[in-house]
């Protein structure tokens, strides 16, 4: 198991397109799974548990590799983990999730499912549409004593305990709790039941997930053995994405890039991807977009100024998969609009705060997050870098709002707000 070797040329187009666009990290077995990819349409599937109300830019990584592989024609099975969200996946975390309330799973849930409809087909009548599952479903009508007789068993202790999160957990000398340590069980049962109902046979995840899919793989391959008919499944990770500063996919300052409307509006999302560091560009075209690859290579090939191109380019394409075309257009003129100076700011995002304040306050607001502390704001704002209404502020105790009219915020190269005073 591990990466391919540097000469493997994949058989399948799929593959091919996985690798070169940079949805691919290790495998199970490379030769097996390429040689399955061409011949036929393959049945694979990617878990989200919904601990929030949307997914964001890091998972939305995932969700373009399904698409990417159901317009190969494989067929995508997207797991909505309303039963695992209940345990808390300990993967990546050196403590224990919240345990969130079964009406906050469903809800939550419910609007992921949306999402999922964004980007990939289902119910079009053709043989890969995608289908969109809860493993609620199964998982809340195990009965204890005969998950352990019949799945338990075909897992050591030894081995769960050298998977990475579990060893760094404790190596640290940081509590892992029984309820966290079942959850590796449960996302390989999730594996095989898919295998059972589904005829699914990969599994593809982050590369924090390594551990839990080969947990999957194993008892796949150990609960068919004892059949007439031994079956395979594979495993396939996704790298996980920090940008060149070092930050996590989908991650600022002012908090995640969530990809529902109601909690980042388009023109913010446009914002994150035409702000985004010279050095990612070509790798967010790649990963965000479904550019053809000789085109990213034209649109990166020089440095400096050229780049704002691709920049623009980047964030009309990653917003208009995502919003749509009309969206993205507004988003698009909005920013023009907006840093250009002057001009309608109405579809840029508005923000309502209670009474007047001092500038200082306002920039570091939790609905603004301008800046990380007063400190640091007061610098900002005495060198010139905060505008009211188009003019350079420099005094940090100024009173912004005391007549009640709305302003016009800009910070820096990326905050570009409408300011209501209630």
């Amino acid at each position: 198991m591990g990466t391919p070797p540097p000469a493997y040329q994949p058989k399948s187009a799929a593959l091919k397109s996985l690798i070169e666009r940079g949805y691919f990290e290790q495998v199970s077995d490379i030769e097996a799974i390429d040689d399955a990819l061409a011949a036929g349409m393959v049945t694979f599937y990617i878990g989200f548990d919904p601990t929030a109300s949307s997914l964001h830019a890091g998972s939305l990584v995932q969700l373009m590799a399904m698409r990417l592989l159901q317009k190969h024609g494989h067929r995508p099975i997207a797991i909505l983990g309303g039963g695992t969200a209940m345990i808390g996946d300990p993967s990546g975390k050196t403590e224990m999730r919240k345990i969130l309330s079964a009406e906050e799973i469903t809800a939550n849930g419910e609007a992921i499912f949306r999402q999922f409809g964004t980007l990939l087909h289902r119910d079009s009548g053709q043989a890969n549409d995608a289908l969109f599952l809860d493993n609620r479903d199964w998982l809340r009508g195990l009965h204890y004593i005969e998950f352990l007789r019949d799945i338990g068993r075909h897992f050591t202790v030894n081995r769960m305990v050298a998977v990475k999160t579990y060893r760094d957990r404790l190596d640290a000398e940081i509590p892992l709790s029984f309820l966290e340590f079942n959850y590796q069980l449960l996302q390989a049962y999730d594996f095989l039941q898919l295998y059972n109902t589904h005829g699914c046979t990969l599994q593809i995840g982050g590369s924090d997930q390594w551990g839990n899919i080969v947990a999957g793989i194993e008892l796949i391959r150990r609960v068919t053995s004892e059949t007439d008919q031994p079956g395979a499944a594979y495993g396939l990770t996704l790298p996980l994405l920090t940008t060149a500063d070092g930050k996590k996919m989908g991650k600022t300052e002012r908090g995640a890039i969530w990809i529902d409307a109601e909690r980042l509006s388009p023109f913010d999302y446009y914002q994150y991807w035409i702000s985004c560091d010279d050095r990612d560009v070509a790798k967010l075209l790649r990963l965000y977009t479904e550019l053809p690859l000789a085109e990213i290579d034209a649109l990166t090939e020089t440095g400096g100024i050229a780049l704002n191109a691709a920049k623009a380019r980047l964030a009309v394409e990653a917003t208009t998969l995502l919003h749509g075309a009309e969206a993205a257009a507004k988003a698009k003129q909005a920013s023009k609009q907006a840093f250009g100076g002057g001009g309608d700011w109405s579809a840029v995002p508005c923000v309502k705060i209670e009474g007047a304040m001092r500038l200082v306050d306002l920039v570091t607001h939790p609905e603004i997050g301008a800046f990380k502390s007063k400190r640091d704001a007061r610098q900002r704002i005495e060198g010139g870098a905060v505008k009211i209404d188009g003019d350079p502020i420099t005094d940090p105790k100024a009173m912004i709002g005391e007549d009640g009219e709305p302003v016009r915020l800009q910070s820096g190269k990326k905050i570009r707000l409408r300011i209501e005073f209630v």
